[in-house]
């Protein structure tokens, strides 16, 4: 086991699929002799050349375009996105192209390519760079999604998310890349359509996914004092949902609190609390709570951007009440 960054696991993902596979090229802003605004390709350049760690204009949708039409003829491109808030640039290109082409060609494309970069509210970094993107291509068909929220987790869903054959969003939260964690130096990878529990619990399911996973174990603490058992389970495929750990979960607690960054209004807890209600309504004992962030631009004050987003201890207040309601 050894010691490793969130952003030196997903740097170790990319290297080791590019040694393995000649068709994986990474695109994007700064990708190449800047390392990444994050250092994910940090000295990768130097190793595999500019043919593939691609310096890219300011141009969104072009160089998406480009890593589309690149996964058409064959290889399997990465595109970074020096913040996801800008990938709204692309969503043409993402949504029309890359998540439909392999359906309107009748299978004769497949679209490998990964588009991975930091997004969530971080500290102070205002409005346009504070985006979370999930809901937005939530509807779209053909893609998959995945939201990382460990170094050991990044790592493996990174590099099933580059062998898959379909368009993969791979979002990662800008204040987790100093994280730290051990990882396995054997390789190893994860499932893309898979949650994980992350606790064991039997009062209260609590859904979770990236930051607010981390958020949801401090508020774990505090209730483990008050005597109170919750499972906390780490969504991480948003698209699809793992409706069967989510199920076998509501089928052992019946009671659900949903935590989410994302906006309360068309976020992935709306979708949650409507699948939940078609498939496990009859399971539950309470109705769903569900804690999001406000719909209003994240401010750029630091306080107020604290008071926009979930905090521990109204996760605690959550579950106080939801287990109040039983008693």
């Amino acid at each position: 086991m050894a010691e490793t960054l969130f952003f030196n696991a997903l740097r170790e993902a990319v290297d080791e699929e590019m040694a393995r596979d000649a068709t994986v090229f990474v695109l994007g802003e700064d990708v190449g002799h800047y390392g990444g605004s994050y250092k994910v390709t940090k000295d990768l350049y130097q190793k595999y050349g500019e043919l593939r760690l691609l310096d890219t204009p300011i141009a969104e949708n072009s160089f998406t375009g480009l890593a589309v039409g690149a996964a058409m003829t064959g290889l399997r491109p990465i595109v970074e996105g020096m913040n996801m808030g800008f990938l709204l640039l692309a969503f043409n290109q993402i949504s029309n192209n890359a998540g439909m082409l392999r359906y309107t060609s009748g299978g004769n494309f497949t679209i490998p390519m990964v588009i991975r970069g930091p997004g969530g509210v971080g500290r102070q970094l205002g409005a346009e760079h504070s985006q979370r993107l999930e809901a937005y291509f939530q509807a779209v068909p053909g893609l998959k999604i995945v939201a990382c929220s460990t170094p050991y987790n990044a790592k493996g869903l990174l590099k099933s998310a580059i062998r898959d054959r379909n368009p993969v969003l791979f979002f990662e939260h800008v204040l987790l890349y100093n994280l730290k964690e051990d990882l396995p130096e054997e390789e190893y990878l994860l499932p893309l359509d898979r949650a994980e529990v992350v606790r064991s619990g039997q009062d209260v399911t609590i859904l979770t996914y990236s930051r607010m996973r981390h958020h949801v174990m401090q508020a774990v603490k505090t209730l483990e004092k008050e005597g109170f058992d919750p499972e906390v389970i780490d969504l991480i495929s948003l698209k699809p949902l793992d409706f069967e750990a989510i199920g076998a979960s509501i089928r052992k607690t019946h009671r659900v609190v949903i935590v989410e960054e994302c906006m309360k209004t068309g976020g992935i807890g709306a979708e949650l609390i409507a699948s939940i209600n078609e498939r496990f309504f009859d399971e539950l004992d309470a109705p769903v709570i569900r804690l999001s962030s406000q719909d209003i631009p994240t401010p750029y004050n630091g306080m107020l951007e604290n008071l926009t987003i979930v905090q521990p201890p109204q996760i605690v207040e959550a579950v106080q009440k939801m287990i109040a309601l039983q008693v």
